[in-house]
């Protein structure tokens, strides 16, 4: 678990990426319906041809595709701009993408993972995630308990105390009347 949540989250992070989960077909048989995909920021100038990016379809809208490279044009005042085309598409994508709408190239990506991501997002995952680190904590509470009271239990199992029951006294030797001595 440790580490699927390392290369979903904190890898991604450590790059500046995100993880996205592939919604459609566009890009069998590389990425199928429900995998998970992680991006990674790339400089346009760096992209090659056969390279997969990700890319924003229209300014302020949040619907992304990724889709395979298939074609760079530079232009004279120095951007770039891409034809793309998904693996299982026909034919290519009717518009240019210019460098501004790209967000970066597929680094990997997990199998299956992204239906998972997919049911955890909205409503979903403001409930699942505060729920499971409460659990998590109390589970460390019960933990830390159960440690002091094993603890205390040793403790008392090698230094038992006195019997303190003030009915019982401890066997003393008699004294010998004639000296005042005790015997042995």
């Amino acid at each position: 678990m440790l580490a699927v949540a390392a290369l979903v989250v904190a890898v991604p992070a450590a790059v500046d990426g995100m993880p996205l989960s592939v919604l459609s077909g566009s890009m069998r048989p590389t990425y199928e319906p429900g995998d998970l995909v992680v991006i990674k920021p790339k400089e346009p100038t760096d992209i090659r041809i056969g390279d997969v990016i990700t890319y924003q379809v229209h300014s302020g809208e949040s619907e992304l595709i990724t889709h395979r490279v298939i074609e760079k044009n530079s232009s004279t005042d120095g951007s770039v701009s891409f034809i793309t085309q998904g693996d299982a598409n026909d034919v290519p994508d009717a518009t240019p993408i210019r460098d501004v709408q790209i967000h970066g190239t597929v680094w990997y990506r997990i199998p299956m993972l992204g239906w998972v991501n997919n049911w955890f997002n909205g409503e979903k995952r403001d409930i699942v995630v505060p729920t499971a680190a409460g659990a998590l904590i109390l589970y460390a509470l019960w933990n830390l308990a159960v440690g002091v009271r094993d603890r205390r239990r040793k403790k008392f199992e090698t230094h038992p105390e006195v019997d303190a029951n003030p009915t019982t006294a401890p066997e003393e030797p008699l004294a010998d009347a004639r000296t005042g001595l005790r015997e042995p």
